[in-house]
């Protein structure tokens, strides 16, 4: 009778055991199913304090939060041409003619930054001349470009169209940006599919870049800015590079030829005082301008040559502000405004904190001599 009750016991106890795990099993089935959520991951922590695809779901709502907050103050840039026939010989079949121009053509993005209708895009977006442009916002609603206004300092321009109870973006601090920080680049990848979005890291900061293609017509320089492994391309020139709070720390520019995965954007901190400027006085501050060529050279060069460090002058552009105030050609421009020149303060740093008219004092080494004079910068030749 003993033995008996000890194996009804085991048996209820097994039995008991067998039911909870199949419920246990069950549900948990039921919770991942319906609610996307893991019970096992409570039971095994991950080294890093983050359990079993926590961490991949907590980057998934980021980037789903961050699409839906700023896609629609994306816009798709769109170009059109005059329409113009062009003749053609073909030696088989001889005169021939094709219509070039005369469609729309999506070839760029932008953001728009203010309800009453002002879009920043990148300057080159908007480069063809007699072209018309128009805006398409995500749901499909079109807007002839009323106005075009460039930077003549960076790779920026701001349009407008006439519109009312638009939705901005939020612009953040490009000021304090960290290398491997999470980035979200939102546009028209190669001008054909609207609203793509691509995720990557800040690869680097404080780069310095020559955008644009010559054989287009446009080149610029452009220093200081944000490296990104965030698949972007030239449809995505204009648009938002963004943090995970949703705010535009960058707008995308460039990327580099012959590569995967290096894209540049200007930091957002420049498009906020471009856009300032504008806001105040409807028009952009033209960048100052001394009219040299140079090259800086580092302290160790300078020791080993026995010259001081400071810019080093390649070419005098004729009629310019630096030809008119007498420097030539292998002068050593060792301060400027009473600012040692040096890699860390180089004399493009110290130039592009003034403004056009400005008169400011250049002290050049030639020869063994300091020389002293003034110079009055005048504007960019930029446009």
């Amino acid at each position: 009778m003993k033995l008996k009750n000890i194996n009804m016991k085991r048996f209820l106890i097994g039995a008991a055991v067998g039911i909870f795990v199949l419920v246990a099993l069950t549900g948990g089935a039921l919770a991942d199913r319906l609610f996307n959520f893991k019970p096992l991951d409570l039971l095994l922590p991950r080294s890093d304090g983050f359990s079993i695809g926590q961490k991949i779901l907590t980057e998934e709502s980021v980037v789903i939060a961050v699409a839906e907050k700023v896609s629609p103050s994306v816009v798709t840039v769109s170009v059109q041409t005059p329409e113009k026939r062009i003749l053609e010989f073909n030696p088989f079949s001889g005169f021939s003619q094709r219509v070039q121009g005369g469609q729309s053509q999506d070839i760029g993005t932008g953001f728009i930054v203010s309800k009453e209708g002002l879009i920043v895009t990148n300057k080159h977006v908007v480069s063809v001349q007699g072209a018309s442009y128009k805006v398409i916002t995500k749901d499909d609603k079109e807007y002839e470009v009323k106005e075009i206004n460039k930077d003549p300092s960076n790779d920026i321009a701001i349009l407008k169209i006439d519109a009312g109870n638009l939705v901005p973006v939020e612009l953040g601090d490009s000021a304090n940006l960290k290398v491997g920080q999470f980035v979200i680049a939102i546009g028209t990848a190669l001008g054909e599919f609207r609203s793509t979005v691509t995720t990557g890291v800040v690869s680097g900061l404080g780069r310095g870049i020559t955008a644009g293609n010559p054989l287009e017509g446009y080149v610029e320089k452009l220093d200081d800015v944000i490296q990104t492994d965030a698949a972007i391309n030239p449809g995505n020139s204009g648009g938002p590079l963004v943090n995970s709070l949703g705010q535009v720390i960058g707008i995308n520019v460039a990327v580099a030829q012959d590569a995967q995965n290096i894209g540049f954007a200007i930091p957002i901190n420049t498009v906020k005082e471009s856009l300032r400027q504008f806001q105040a006085t409807g028009k952009f501050q033209s960048k100052a301008y001394l009219g040299v060529q140079y090259q800086m050279i580092s302290r160790q060069t300078a020791v080993l040559n026995n010259v001081p460090q400071g810019a080093y002058v390649v070419d005098v552009v004729s009629s310019s502000p630096a030809k008119m105030a007498g420097i030539q050609v292998d002068d050593i421009i060792t301060k400027l405004d009473g600012q040692e020149l040096n890699d860390k303060n180089t004399l493009a740093d110290v130039v592009s904190k003034k403004q056009s008219g400005d008169r400011v004092s250049v002290e050049v080494w030639r020869d063994g001599q300091t020389l002293t004079s003034s110079v009055i910068l005048s504007e960019s030749q930029g446009n």
